[in-house]
């Protein structure tokens, strides 16, 4: 298991960013879904916790199929989906992803949110935490995403200022200047059970994961304009009319593949997703890249296929 601690900051409120994350989770996850591929809404309910008291439960899947990789896709079965479960307890959430296909990788996510620009040193309140993780600070102005998910409107270094707020753009040293501020802290666990592959693959995983996290939350502060009015029922009215239309969107699903199941979180856990949901994709990394002059094994298959699949394409 790889653990890292996150800090984002953002130039809001707590209380602000309890709505501009709903709204950017609704909004995000409804622009990247289409016909069968996106993020489908199994549950979104109220739930009561005995330590933190009520919250909301979702639980998500992630349709991936078509907007993996070709290295991805090539190992893989065709139709396979990420579950996302996350309990809301704000200022407090924990979010969880497993995945049909791959029963020994997972990834923990437990989430506090403080006004204050990450200064916090031992937040999560452990002290086994504190001795084993690596804490990362992600600034959303200046750090770098991958070229295919950049947009000119999301640069929060020439943002222009918004109109309702008159926040922006954000200069060198906005974390130390500008005010409002907030702090995002995430303490993030990456498990992969594979014998050989687990470190080279949990980095890999942490990777996209902290782009993932850059994205959204750049994209939470661009679009302030569009969610910094509303009220905390309204922005659950456009979550629930949105989950709607994005199931809408995608359709009926094929029938998924579920390897086994995983055990449900203790009653103590809590918490909503924490970050919008990309897809996965780009270049494969270079552990999983074949040497060229290696022998090739006649008893390889050339990919993975399901069985039913496989007798369609050997016709007797």
């Amino acid at each position: 298991m790889l653990l890292k601690e996150y800090r984002i900051c953002m130039p809001l409120t707590v209380e602000e960013y309890r709505i501009g994350q709903l709204y950017t989770i609704s909004k995000h996850s409804h622009e990247e879904s289409d016909k069968g591929e996106g993020v489908e809404v199994v549950r979104n309910e109220p739930h009561i916790d005995p330590v933190h008291g009520e919250g909301q439960f979702t639980e998500k899947r992630v349709h991936l199929s078509s907007k993996l990789p070709s290295w991805a896709r090539a190992v893989v079965p065709r139709i396979f989906y990420i579950t996302e479960k996350a309990w809301n307890y704000y200022p407090y959430t924990i979010t969880e992803y497993t995945c049909s296909f791959l029963p020994k990788f997972s990834i923990h996510i437990e989430t506090k949110y403080e006004d204050n620009c990450g200064d916090n040193e031992n937040i999560f309140n452990t002290d086994k935490n504190n001795s084993e993780r690596e804490v990362c600070f992600l600034d959303i102005a200046y750090d770098d995403i991958p070229d295919r998910h950049y947009k000119s409107s999301e640069d929060l270094r020439c943002f222009k200022a918004s109109i309702k707020t008159g926040r922006g753009p954000l200069k060198e040293g906005w974390r130390e200047k500008d005010k409002p501020v907030m702090c995002s802290y995430k303490l993030v666990s990456v498990k992969f059970e594979v014998w050989g592959l687990q470190t080279r693959v949990e980095q890999f995983v942490h990777k996209v994961i902290s782009d993932i996290l850059l994205i959204g939350h750049r994209q939470a502060f661009a679009w302030v304009d569009e969610w910094c009015n509303m009220t905390m029922d309204e922005v659950r009215r456009y979550e629930r009319d949105t989950q709607e239309a994005t199931n809408e969107k995608i359709g009926p699903v094929a029938p998924t593949i579920c390897v086994s199941e995983v055990s449900k979180p203790s009653t103590s856990r809590s918490a909503p997703s924490s970050a919008p949901t990309t897809p996965v994709n780009g270049d494969p990394p270079d552990f999983l890249n074949v040497p060229k002059d290696r022998q090739r094994k006649k008893s390889a298959p050339e990919m993975l296929t399901l069985p039913e699949l496989r007798e369609r394409s050997h016709p007797k």
